[in-house]
C-alpha cells in the first residue's frame, strides 16, 4: 500500500525544465497590470508587494530578489522563466500556471497555489512556510534542497514528482492522488495527515520505519511492549 518496489519498472523520473533565457530587457513599466503581457524582461530587486498582476503572462522572464508580499497573481502564467531569491508573505498564485520554471532560493510564507498547474518545475533551495497546493496539479516537479513547513497537498494530483534532499514538515496529503512520486531522497518526511494516500509513491526502508507509528494509528493497530 505504501511503497512501490524500487526494482522492476521502478518509479518514473520527473522531466526537468530546460530554461534558457534570451538577452533580457530591464522592466521599467512601474506597477504590474492585470492581464499584462511580459516577454523577455528582467524584474530585479523590485518591490512588487500588493500589486495586481492577475491573469498576466510572464514569458522568458527573470524575477530576481523581488518582494512579493500580498502580490495578487491569480491566474497568472509563468512560462520558461526563472525566479531567484523572491520573498514574501501571502502571495496569491491561486489557479496560476507554472510551466518550464525554476524557483530558486525562495523565502515565502502562506503562498497560495491552490488550483494551480505546475509542469516541469524545479523548486530548489530556500524555505516555504504553509504552502497551499490544495487541488493543484503537479506533473514533472522536483523539490530539491528546500524546506517545506506544513505544505498542504489536499486533493492535489502529483504525477512524477521528486523530493531530493529536502524537508517536509507536517505535510497534509488528505485526498491527494500520487503517481510515480519519489520520496526516498527527502531528508525529512513528516506526514501530519493523509498518510494513507502514499499509495503510488516510493519510500525508503528507513522512512517506512519512521512512518510506522502513523501508519499503525491510521490502520487502528495497537502496538504494545
Amino acid at each position: 500500500m505504501v511503497s512501490r518496489a524500487a526494482g522492476g519498472t521502478g518509479v518514473k523520473s520527473a522531466r526537468r525544465p530546460e530554461v534558457r533565457l534570451p538577452a533580457l530587457e530591464a522592466f521599467d513599466g512601474g506597477a504590474l497590470e492585470p492581464d499584462g503581457d511580459y516577454d523577455g524582461l528582467e524584474f530585479r530587486d523590485l518591490d512588487l508587494a500588493g500589486q495586481d498582476g492577475g491573469g498576466a503572462r510572464f514569458m522568458d522572464c527573470a524575477l530576481t530578489g523581488c518582494a512579493l508580499d500580498e502580490s495578487r497573481l491569480r491566474h497568472a502564467r509563468f512560462l520558461d522563466s526563472l525566479l531567484t531569491g523572491v520573498r514574501g508573505v501571502g502571495t496569491d498564485l491561486s489557479d496560476a500556471t507554472l510551466r518550464d520554471v525554476e524557483l530558486v532560493d525562495a523565502r515565502l510564507g502562506g503562498v497560495q497555489l491552490h488550483g494551480a498547474v505546475l509542469e516541469r518545475v524545479v523548486i530548489r533551495g530556500g524555505k516555504i512556510d504553509y504552502l497551499n497546493l490544495r487541488t493543484a496539479r503537479l506533473r514533472d516537479v522536483v523539490f530539491e534542497s528546500c524546506v517545506l513547513v506544513e505544505p498542504d497537498f489536499g486533493g492535489a494530483r502529483l504525477d512524477r514528482v521528486e523530493f531530493i534532499d529536502c524537508a517536509l514538515k507536517r505535510a497534509d496529503l488528505t485526498a491527494a492522488t500520487l503517481t510515480d512520486v519519489d520520496l526516498r531522497g527527502a531528508a525529512e518526511l513528516d506526514i501530519a495527515r493523509g498518510v494513507e494516500r502514499l499509495a503510488g509513491s516510493v519510500i525508503s526502508t528507513a522512512q517506512l520505519m519512521d512512518l510506522a507509528p502513523v501508519l499503525a494509528a491510521q490502520m487502528g493497530i495497537r502496538v504494545e511492549g
